[in-house]
């Protein structure tokens, strides 16, 4: 826990254990890894269209459904270009 305390205040991208990412500004956490995260976006990757962006405002995550935590670059987030982007949706982790 001690190490996202640092990314308290900071953009932050999130992997769920279910391949969603969300992105948004991490504003507190408790020992358990659950995490409250404001400005949220959900970004929905697919191969046919654009990386669509999902306004999610205030969203709270359950520590057991967090694959990944980093920082987002913000100058280098800005820059790219998600309405010509192509890839394949994140998979689902299997445990």
């Amino acid at each position: 826990m001690s190490q996202l305390q640092s990314y308290v205040d900071r953009k932050v991208s999130v992997i769920m254990s279910d391949g969603r990412l969300v992105v948004g500004m991490l504003r507190g956490l408790d020992q358990t890894t659950n995490i409250i995260m404001q400005e949220c976006q959900e970004r929905v990757f697919s191969e046919d269209d654009g990386v669509e962006m999902v306004d999610l405002g205030l969203y709270m995550i359950r520590g057991d459904n967090i694959v990944l935590v980093g920082l987002i670059d913000e100058e280098a987030d800005a820059e790219l270009d998600f309405e010509n982007t192509r890839c394949a949706p994140i998979e689902p982790v299997k445990h």
